[in-house]
């Protein structure tokens, strides 16, 4: 009963959403060797289910209606999105399979996305959490620039503007319809970022799917340091390091928490469109004086001709991007 009740209001309030995806290459290896997270040894099959007194799987994770209410959502908004942009957005929901991970890639028209259910039953994965890898990986289609390799690249966003599309656009736009101040109440969100997504959105709502969003990225930062990486992750202890030129690669937990981070709290608009040439459109960027929520420096490099000189310059992209 319990699990009838928590599907039906998440289908219900994941139905009211909207938008987009694109062609040749992944954003998490099909394999698990690479993708949404960085090579990892982890399987996790498929479990007897066992719910909690909230109604939540027991030893963490989300159950396989989440998982698809969450990537139906995303579909249903970004689905025309995509194909008003020439590309067929297609989603593979192989929840059976136990890779900690997911990808995107293009090939023959469709932008296709792979979800995995080994990375949904990972006791760190939260629904919010999800729906961040899900536009993650639509962020390699549509996030814009920076591109890997540069702007030779035709299609694929790298991996911290993956990141930051994920918060800045995608999850706003699929969570605009969703009550977020009654969901922000089970959330033991930090002063940091109540004060933080208070101070940049005036109304509530907005500021709770701030909040949310934020929340999930520190979830996926756990998540990466259970995977090896460094757990000791903060909104408090922010990655100091610069880079001095963008690196397209995956950064480290605590500085893919900043990114979420300041995705979630820039007050930029969701709908206005990111660009593929120009990575201050749409952004909150250092280049034009924003004094907050830019991409943080620990992989983002700002350039004055937006060319975006790369760590690992590549020839035009071709294969999966994680």
């Amino acid at each position: 009963m319990k699990l009838t009740v928590k599907t039906a209001l998440f289908s219900m309030a994941f139905a009211m959403t909207a938008t987009a995806f694109s062609g040749i290459a992944l954003a998490c290896s099909e394999n698990g060797k690479d993708g949404f997270l960085p090579p990892n040894r982890m399987y996790i099959p498929p479990r007897k289910l066992v719910l909690d007194a909230r109604g939540n799987p027991v030893g963490g994770g989300i159950t396989e209606a989440e998982f698809n209410g969450v990537i139906s959502a995303v579909d249903k908004v970004y689905n025309p999105i995509v194909k008003s942009m020439g590309g067929n957005l297609v989603f593979h929901r192989n929840w059976t399979d136990g890779t900690v991970n997911a990808y995107a890639d293009r090939q023959d028209g469709n932008w296709n996305i792979s979800m995995f259910g080994g990375l949904a039953r990972h006791k760190y994965t939260t629904v919010d959490g999800f729906l961040l890898v899900v536009c993650h990986e639509l962020g390699h289609h549509i996030g814009g620039a920076p591109k890997i390799g540069g702007s030779g690249n035709e299609w694929a966003s790298n991996e911290g503007q993956a990141d930051y599309f994920s918060t800045l656009k995608c999850a706003r736009r699929v969570l605009q319809n969703q009550d977020s101040i009654r969901r922000m109440r089970s959330l033991a969100a930090p002063d940091t970022v109540l004060k933080a997504c208070r101070h940049d959105f005036r109304d509530t709502n907005q500021a709770a799917q701030c909040v949310r969003s934020s929340m999930a990225g520190f979830a996926l930062a756990q998540l990466l340091g259970d995977l090896g990486g460094n757990a000791n992750v903060s909104f408090d202890t922010p990655d100091t390091s610069k880079v001095t030129r963008t690196d397209d690669e995956h950064p480290e937990a605590q500085c893919r928490l900043d990114t979420y981070f300041a995705g979630a709290t820039c007050d930029k608009d969701f709908m206005t469109d990111v660009s593929d040439t120009d990575p201050t459109v749409g952004t909150c960027s250092q280049e034009k004086r924003d004094p907050s929520s830019f991409r943080p420096r620990c992989w983002y490099a700002p350039a004055d001709d937006n060319g975006g000189k790369r760590v690992n310059p590549r020839t035009p992209y071709r294969g999966r991007v994680m």
